[in-house]
């Protein structure tokens, strides 16, 4: 009997449903969340730290595969090369102290960042890339950044703001001065 950690994959913008329907059928699972301060009061006050994904603790000798994956709102376990691959308990710990203390500090919000700031985009389809802030999008939690493409040209692209993170010198937070537009 071996109990770990395991991935779960969610449908399209179900990880809540699917995390209701998990405590329903006493599947411990765990769905990290970060708060956010949204401009609309009717917007969600927390988004999912892993779009799309939750963790499930379990026995996986012990439990039918196929009836986790026919879970309402559940889209299939994560696996590699036909195995279902486990989490580490050190890297989930790990998860919970990160989770924990940026909604300890308050949560995400695109007040905290500035046109200008250079910021690490962290999560989505250009994860890695570096970028400058251009802007923070009124009446929603999402931001336009500045890409350096090919030729050096900047393309604009818009995102979640909890998907940038302002990157920081030992000085404290690095701003690129905006050239004024002509």
């Amino acid at each position: 009997m071996t109990i770990s950690w395991y991935v779960m994959r969610s449908k399209p913008n179900r990880e809540e449903f699917l995390a209701r329907e998990l405590e329903s059928r006493n599947v411990e699972y765990y769905y990290p969340r970060l708060r956010v301060n949204p401009v609309n009061p009717r917007a969600r006050r927390f988004k999912p730290y892993f779009p799309g994904y939750l963790f499930i603790h379990l026995d996986l000798e012990q439990v039918n595969v196929l009836s986790l994956e026919h879970v309402p709102g559940a889209a299939n376990l994560v696996s590699f090369g036909g195995e279902f691959s486990h989490v580490p308990d050190n890297i989930l710990h790990a998860i919970r102290r990160k989770v924990d203390a940026l909604n300890e500090k308050g949560g995400q919000s695109a007040a905290d960042l500035h046109a200008g700031d250079q910021v690490e985009i962290e999560s989505g389809p250009f994860a890695g890339y570096m970028a400058i802030l251009d802007a923070t999008l009124p009446g929603s939690e999402r931001v336009r950044v500045l890409l350096q493409m090919l030729e050096r040209r900047e393309l604009p692209v818009e995102m979640p703001a909890h998907f940038v993170k302002v990157r920081h010198s030992s000085s404290g937070k690095k701003r690129i001065p905006r050239l004024p537009e002509s």
